[in-house]
Order: structure tokens, then sequence, then C-alpha cells
């Protein structure tokens, strides 16, 4: 498909209203509607024409639209977007339908237990319904999604979501299952039985959406851009990081993705939310700080902005909420000749245990390598096996990364052309045998049988408050050290802890004698790290944990790391190529826990005992210093987008400047001396 330049700065616009409410629409207005969107620099929204309560917003021969509507308010707001330029994608509710689920009871999602699927797992309780992408609902979606690009051919984009299919026994399932002579009662088979259906959805609905114009934009929503998964992205034109920091996924979840989603040759955009907490919160705003500060991470990320709104059922824009927009985005406007076409400059490649293993939404060893080195403050990006290796100075196996024979004939070539890689935990092992597929310089002798264990790495190793073992919550692969270097030894505790025997409130202290077997191993250019550190790190938090750990990437890409800072471990640093430039990014905002046990009727975030990782005051910080090597040699640095030229220093390859002060975001511009 032809592939069209994404709007800098979108608004995702939901509009997922009950048939109960009445007055649908009657407070649109449209000068005040293109007035409000002008005045907050938006240039694209996404507008809707059927909700997960299954209604169109629109007159359609498909479909029903909504019964309080007496006018085509898709149209309407349409036409006023495009009057003054603002680009206009169109929304269909793909996985959920309440009202296709009511009149046909047999479309739903069922199952391995035989019970209805989806948001609402009772009749008595409110929620979404999930359909089957197997039955006869796709055909039905196929033809709303056909509707609405005949009715409006030149839209912007069509926009599906909830595109997902759990594991099940509907009748549809059940005899597909039985046409293939699977075993329905196999999960295994239940599973393959749902990609089936995915794959049957994204095939059909991406022929509809381009069936009246072949190069018709389309992005189908998951809230995840599964890692790996590069078999469906021929069904997209480009992406869009569902990323509400307060709903659920954090500040870390969005670099983490984007930072695999510029390897896909894809324009792509980052989707943050205006909520407080996330998706259908009516009259929860956040503090317009964190806008400030979520799109500039967008921006230092390389990514196109993109916030959620929802839309009132009057039809009328949110004055709170586009005033916050306008802040934001007036800044990202201002920044945009600094990030437009900009690429990133890395050190490290991350291949991706999500990627390797297909796990869903969460992986531990992802999230925790992602935090590790945003903090530690290196520059990265996370891979998967079939992108180019040999771009980076080191590659790092997460936690649960084995090792086949392709995998290991690329890594091998990586190694032999002068490449370092960091194992740790199940990471080298082979997949389908036994030991280690390297020559990590030590004997393996399988799982420990203590969980927890404790660890004293070498002294160059350690963080500088740790002089005793440190305790390891998760159980750890037993090595000695052969012909390697040992980064440190293990300490096993007396016994596991048992109703037969137990001590104190956690866990056995450990004994004062090592147990003989190695923490970790050296050997050449690979490195072996004995616990998977990482699923540690995202678990537990400990700073001891990232100290060992950023110390031994430290040691591993030595004069090779090309970028040092100042900043503190909350702070986060982006280095971009753009054009014959570079780009330094310096983000900082002081993130705090507040709230504590919610009662939210669906959404996304729905656990009880959980907190908000909220962002109110922007903090200045002052004096960040920032080393950089491996650039051409620098003629001119400035603050951007102020213009200031700041000074400089250049020696033996390394650049050294200060930045006096900054808040939330500042862009410093490198510009070579023969420029």
């Amino acid at each position: 498909m032809k592939l069209r330049t994404l709007p800098s700065r979108q608004v995702h616009l939901d509009f997922h209203t009950s048939p109960h409410i009445e007055g649908i629409g009657e407070k649109f207005d449209k000068a005040r509607w293109q007035d409000t969107l002008l005045e907050a620099r938006v240039n694209s929204i996404t507008l809707f024409s059927k909700c997960h309560h299954g209604w169109s917003y629109h007159p359609t021969k498909v479909g029903k639209m909504h019964p309080h509507l007496k006018f085509d308010l898709l149209r309407a707001q349409y036409d006023a977007c495009k009057e003054v330029g603002i680009a206009a994608p169109i929304y269909l509710s793909a996985g959920v339908d309440n009202l296709a689920a009511e009149e046909h009871p047999e479309w739903r999602q069922i199952d391995p237990e035989g019970r209805y699927d989806g948001w609402a797992k009772s009749p008595l309780k409110p929620g979404f319904i999930m359909l089957d992408f197997l039955s006869p609902y796709t055909d039905y979606l196929c033809a709303q999604i056909e509707e609405v690009t005949k009715l409006f051919p030149d839209c912007d984009g069509i926009f599906l979501d909830i595109i997902a299919q759990n594991p099940g026994c509907s009748i549809w399932r059940m005899n597909y299952m039985a046409t293939q002579g699977w075993d329905a009662e196999k999960p295994e088979d239940q599973e393959k039985a749902s990609e089936v259906a995915l794959a049957r959805y994204y095939e059909m609905t991406t022929q509809a959406a381009q069936r009246t114009n072949p190069d018709m934009p389309i992005f189908h929503n998951s809230g995840h851009i599964p890692r790996g998964r590069r078999d469906i992205l021929r069904y997209f034109s480009h992406l869009e990081l569902e990323s509400l920091p307060t709903g659920g996924w954090g500040y870390d979840h969005f670099p983490m993705s984007a930072k695999y989603v510029e390897n896909l040759d894809m324009d792509f955009l980052g989707m943050t939310g205006k909520f407080h907490t996330t998706w259908g919160e009516f009259g929860g705003l956040k503090h317009p700080n964190a806008l400030r500060y979520e799109c500039a991470a967008m921006q230092a990320f390389n990514s196109k902005c993109s916030i959620g709104d929802q839309l009132h059922p009057g039809g009328k824009l949110d004055e709170s909420t586009y005033r916050s927009i306008g802040q934001a985005y007036r800044e990202v406007e201002s920044r945009e000749p600094w990030v437009l076409g900009a690429k990133s400059v890395s050190d490290i490649g991350v291949l991706s245990s999500e990627a390797e293993n297909i796990s869903h939404r969460q992986n531990a060893a992802d999230e925790g390598i992602t935090r590790i080195l945003l903090e530690g403050h290196f520059l990265f990006e996370l891979i998967d096996r079939d992108m180019d290796f040999s771009r980076f100075k080191l590659l790092i196996l997460p936690d649960e990364v084995r090792i086949d024979e392709t995998l290991k004939s690329r890594l091998d070539a990586y190694l032999a052309n002068g490449g370092r890689l960091l194992l740790t935990g199940e990471s080298g092992l082979w997949k389908d045998g036994e030991g280690f597929a390297f020559d990590i310089g030590a004997e393996f002798s399988g799982a420990s049988p203590f969980s927890p264990d404790f660890v004293l790495p070498i002294e160059e190793l350690r963080g500088d408050f740790v002089f005793s073992p440190v305790v390891m919550y998760l159980r750890s692969q037993r090595i000695k050290v052969t012909t390697g270097q040992s980064l440190g030894e293990v300490f096993d505790p007396y016994f596991n802890r048992t109703y037969a025997h137990f001590c104190s409130h956690q866990h056995t202290p450990f004994r004062e004698e090592p147990s003989g077997y190695d923490c970790g191993v050296r050997k050449g250019n690979i490195t072996y790290l004995a616990h998977p550190v990482f699923s540690l790190y995202r678990t537990y938090g400990a700073v001891a944990y990232r100290h060992f750990i950023t110390n031994v990437i430290e040691s591993l890409l030595g004069a090779q790391r090309s970028l040092e800072t100042s900043l503190p471990s909350t702070g986060r640093v982006a280095l971009n190529r753009q054009e014959n430039r570079h780009i330094l990014h310096l983000l900082y905002a002081n993130t705090v826990s507040r709230g504590g046990k919610m009662d939210l009727s669906g959404g996304t975030v729905s656990g009880a005992g959980l907190s908000l990782e909220v962002i109110e005051e922007l903090l200045p910080l002052r004096d960040v210093t920032v080393r950089l090597r491996n650039l051409p040699p620098i003629g001119k640095v400035t603050l951007e987008p102020q213009g200031n030229e700041v000074p400089f220093t250049e020696s033996d390859g390394v650049l050294e400047l200060k930045v006096a002060e900054f808040a939330c975001h500042q862009m410093l511009a490198l510009v070579p001396l023969d420029s």
C-alpha cells in the first residue's frame, strides 16, 4: 500500500455512547469545533463510525445508527475538519460490539469453560462483549468498513480497534478444529484456532478497507505492537503505539515500544491520553505538565504524537482538555524542525525476549532491561532476530532467549566480526538440547535447587554500598568457572523455605561459605550472568541489582560507549541523527506514586491495590553534563528551539558540554565543523 506521511499532532477521539443517553451530538457546533482544534494545534483527529456499544454515528444500511442521533454526526465532524485542513481518520470498533452480540449471541466468543468471553463475564455486569472472528460477525464488520470507505473515500485512514481473539470453544472454533483434525481439549490447539481467527480477520478487514481505495491507510489496534510478529505488518500502513502511562502501561512502556518499531521502517506515532486514569474516564484530567512531558518523550524517541480524548455525548469538545492539549502541542510544533526524519543512534541491541518467545503483552525480561538501560542512560534498541546485528557494539539476550541453530549461526557471525554478547539466566542455553550453545568458560550444572540464593559480585562490579551477599529472588543457573573469569560468588541459603523448615519472615539467610558456584563469567567477547537479572529488576526494582548490571554493561562497552551524562536515573536521554547533524534530547520529570485501591468498572486499570504514576510539577535540573564519543568534529552546539550556543570542549575524541538548566525537555543540535 502507498504510505502517507502521518500528521504529527493527532487526537484520538473516543465516542463509546450508551443507547440510553439522549441528545447525541446536539451540542456540536461547527465553528467552535474548528476553532478549538486549531487553537490546540491539532492537525488530525480520529472520528467515530461505530463504537464498542455497536452504534453507528451516521446513516447506515449495514448497522444501526444510534437511536438518539438525529443527523449525520460523522459527516458534520468530518466536513468541519476537512474545511480547515485537519486530517480525519475514521474509527470502527472491531473486536467488541454489544449490539451485534445482543442480536447474534451465536457470534460471541466462548471460553474453554463454555462461558461467554469479553470484558463483561456475566450478564449482570456492565462491560463490552467480544466477538469471534471465525463467525459471520467478521463479514458483518467488513460490510461496515466497506460502507464507510464508500461514504468517505478521501478519509485519512481506517482505525480498527480491539484486535484480540482468546482461545475458546465457540461452535465456530469447534467446527474449525474438527475440520483440521485438531483436539479441541488441547490448549495448544485452541490457541492455534485463535490465531486462524485473527489471520482471517486481518485478511478480510484489510481487503474491505482498501477495496474502494487501494491506498487507504489502515491500523489494527490491540493496545500493543507485538515484537517479532512481522507476519502481520503487511496489513498495516503505519503503527500507533497505545501507551497511557496512568492507564496501566507506566512511563517506560512507550520508549520500549518505540525502540523496537523504529527498526521496522514504518511511520509511527505514540498514543497517550488526557485522562487521569485510562480510557472512558469522563471528567478525568491529568496535569498539563504530564502531557507536555509525554509528548516530548514521543519526539525524543522519533515518534509522531497522539493524545486520546473521549467526546461527551452532546458532541462538544471539552475546554479543559483542549487547553491542556494546546499547551503540549504548541511545544511539539516548535520542536518539529529538529525531530522530523530523525533516526536514533544506538550502542546496544537487545534481542527481545518477547520476539523470541512470542509472549503476550507483558514480558518481564524486556521490561526489566528497558528500565535498566533507560535509567543507566545507555543508547539502545530492541530488535528481533531478523534485524541487522552488525550495527551494535553489544548484543544482550535477556533472561530467556534460548538458542536454535539459525540464531546460533547469526550470533557466531556477529562475534566473529568483533561483536560483544551478554547472556543472562536461561539465555544462551540450547532450545532443544543440553547446555550452552557457546563456550562461556564455565561448567554448567543445571538450574539451582535453591531459591532465593545470594550473590557477591567482584569488587569492580558491585554497587558502591554492597559489601556482603545480596539476595536474588529468582532461580539461577549453576555454573563453575573453568577457562573464563569469575564475576562473583553465589551463596546458598541453609535451606529452602517450606512448612518443614523455615526461618524468619521471608527466607532463610545465606551460609557464610560460598557455594562454589559463580554468579557470572566472562570469556573473550561473551559475558554470562547466572540469574535472570532483568526479570529480577522488573519485579523487585532493587538499586543494588541495577548497579551490578549497569557496571557489567559499562565494562563491556568501555570506551565504545557513545554517551555518558550526569542526569539522575529518572532522567531520560536520546541521541538522534537528522540529515547532517545530531540532536541530543534530555528529558526529566519527577513522577510520584499517588492513589491506592481503585474501583473502576472496566477499562485498562481495574485491579485493586494499584497506584498511579503522576506528573505534576516539572522541577528544573541544573548543570547537567554530557560526554559524547564517536561523533564527527563538531563546529557548533545550540540549545533548541532557543537557538542559544552552548560552549563545549573536545579532547581525544570526547566532546563534553554542560546544560546550565532545563525543565522537562531540552534539545541540543550538534552541527559538524564542515557544515
